[in-house]
Parts: C-alpha cells; sequence; structure tokens
C-alpha cells in the first residue's frame, strides 16, 4: 500500500498571501499553494480589467473558476457562456477553453486539481507589491513558461465569435 501524504491545517488572510502580476495580465493573489496542500490542489484569486483575454489552451489539471465579481465570457469545448458573479466554470483537464472579461473588472477564484500546474503559474508571474495593480502582459513568456514546466499547452488564439 502507497502512503499519501495529508496537507497541514493552513489558514491564511489574503493580506497575508502572495500577491504575483502574471504575464497573461491579471493579478494573482495565492491563498494555498501545492507545498500547502499535499499537492492535492492550489487556490488563488485572479483580479483582471475589461478586455483581459486568454488563448485556446488546456491544463493537465480540471481547472474550476468561480467568478466572484464582473462578467467573463467563456470559450469551453467549442462552445460560447456568459458567466457572471456567483456563476462557475469547470474546464476539466484536457478540455480545451477561453475567457475574456467583458465587464470593467473581475475577480475570479481559480482552483486547479491537482496542483500540479503551479510551476507554470510561478514562471509566468512574479512577485509584487500591495500597491501594483497592473504590469507587462507577455504571452511569449506564457508560452515559454508551459514549455518548461508543463501545466497548460496553448492551442491557439482566442477564439471567441462575439464581442
Amino acid at each position: 500500500m502507497s502512503a499519501t501524504t495529508t496537507p497541514a491545517p493552513l489558514v491564511r488572510n489574503a493580506a497575508e498571501a502572495e500577491r504575483r502580476w502574471f504575464h497573461g495580465g491579471g493579478v494573482h493573489t495565492w491563498l494555498a499553494t501545492a507545498a500547502d496542500t499535499a499537492g492535492t490542489f492550489l487556490l488563488f484569486v485572479d483580479e483582471m480589467e475589461q478586455g483581459k483575454v486568454t488563448p485556446l489552451h488546456t491544463h493537465p489539471t480540471d481547472e474550476t473558476l468561480y467568478v466572484l465579481e464582473g462578467e467573463l465570457l467563456v470559450h469551453l469545448d467549442g462552445s460560447e457562456f456568459p458567466v457572471s458573479a456567483g456563476g462557475l466554470i469547470l474546464a476539466p483537464r484536457d478540455v480545451p477553453h477561453a475567457f475574456k472579461v467583458v465587464s470593467p473588472s473581475a475577480r475570479v477564484l481559480c482552483l486547479h486539481t491537482p496542483g500540479t500546474c503551479e510551476a507554470f503559474y510561478m514562471s509566468a508571474s512574479y512577485p509584487i507589491d500591495d500597491e501594483t495593480v497592473s504590469g507587462p502582459v507577455d504571452f511569449e513568456s506564457i508560452a515559454a513558461s508551459g514549455q518548461r514546466n508543463g501545466g497548460i499547452q496553448l492551442l491557439g488564439p482566442p477564439p471567441f465569435t462575439s464581442d
């Protein structure tokens, strides 16, 4: 029988969480890392501005997005869906998806299970202070991090058919 690792108890307020500028556009507030959860998941809040868009991509993990504030247009496995505050998106592993922020801003709680995408996100972002709210968007850095660390496969440009 194989041994499993159980995460230690964790309490972390947002003020104690690491803030990072993600090169795809957005401020990540890291609430739980893979190390915190013994690899079972990673959890962060993503704060984004209107117009932020992702390329069509997949992850080798299940990605769950809970919209805390704002509205997204989500492309999931060939179909588009508007999702507003209180809404949920589940992009199972290897299912093509993308999203764009259609409201003036959005805050989204992002959960990856298991937490194996963390190296991708960490390599495609950098730490910021509490006053920083934006930074440069660098999709080449995102692609390079995905190639180096796994965690994402870019499939093509943003697939949206409507504005």
